[in-house]
């Protein structure tokens, strides 16, 4: 099995970081923080040892975790043979980092771009390596979902498609081919079907339960629209809507007022215990 790094350990990270634990792949899981770390390593222990219980396979979690190293510093990522970086949807700090691995990883080493809106080109432009640079967009909870979008940017080599899609194989995932624009496929319409339910709720027309109630019962959605935001994280919804509104200038995209002030106090969903519904602490 390769040897992966994940950098970046918030809610995507320590889902990507797992799912590679437990199909048997070395993990090298990077932030910038050893409390973020400690913290996402005992995350990842828990849900593991919960995963029959939510429906997933039986894990040796000892065994998984035992997979697993942690650095606070890039320089971790040295001798691995895929970086799936999962930070923050900020262009700036992507920019960053990229520029950082570019210099330190060995010249083999793919990175795999897991961002929910942001042309892959984009990032290519900023390496040294466009060839053996892909997108992949994991899906949230990762360990749960069994297909990604798979996406090859400009320069990227029939080579490193093959080697990703080999990788996704074996995490047990379905790599769907998706060309490279903003959004892709599954948030060009998710995030706008979110943001407009945000624009329900901000309007008055209709309570969060509600709306997802109407696309439980009516649509057999296995959650609603706002469900679904507290689950990514209202954050991380809000800069999807901005990323996609900044490179389109629709103003379909123009994103709903209640998510931005959500974002700003803190709301941001399950990860923080708050966002369009109650979940009693922080998770």
């Amino acid at each position: 099995m390769s040897v992966v790094g994940v950098a970046g350990a918030g809610v995507m990270g320590i889902g990507v970081a797992q799912n590679l634990a437990q199909t048997g792949h070395r993990v090298v899981l990077v932030d910038t923080e050893q409390q973020v770390l400690d913290a996402a390593l005992q995350k990842i222990e828990a849900q593991m040892r919960m995963s029959r219980m939510l429906g997933g396979p039986a894990v040796d979690s000892a065994a998984a975790m035992a997979l697993i190293s942690t650095g606070v510093n890039p320089k971790a990522l040295a001798e691995v043979d895929f970086v799936i970086e999962n930070i923050p949807e900020k262009w700036d700090l992507k920019r960053a980092l990229y520029l950082e691995m570019d210099r330190i990883c060995k010249p083999a080493t793919v990175f795999v771009v897991n961002t929910s809106a942001i042309p892959i080109t984009e990032f290519a432009a900023v390496t040294g390596r466009p060839e053996q640079l892909v997108g992949v967009h994991f899906m949230n909870p990762v360990p749960m979902k069994t297909a990604v979008e798979l996406i090859a940017a400009e320069h990227t080599s029939a080579e490193t498609v093959r080697r990703t899609r080999e990788l996704l194989n074996a995490m047990g995932k379905k790599a769907i081919d998706v060309k490279d624009v903003c959004g892709f496929i599954s948030n060009r319409v998710l995030m706008l079907t979110v943001n407009e339910a945000a624009f329900l709720v901000d309007q008055g027309v209709a309570t969060a339960e509600a709306v997802d109630e109407v696309f439980r019962s009516c649509f057999g959605h296995p959650m609603g629209p706002l469900e679904t935001a507290d689950l990514i994280g209202v954050d991380t919804i809000l800069h999807s809507i901005e990323v996609l509104y900044q490179h389109y200038r629709d103003s379909k995209y123009r994103p709903c007022p209640l998510l931005r002030t959500m974002a700003n106090s803190g709301r941001h969903g399950r990860k923080s215990g708050r966002g369009f519904y109650e979940y009693g602490r922080t998770a």
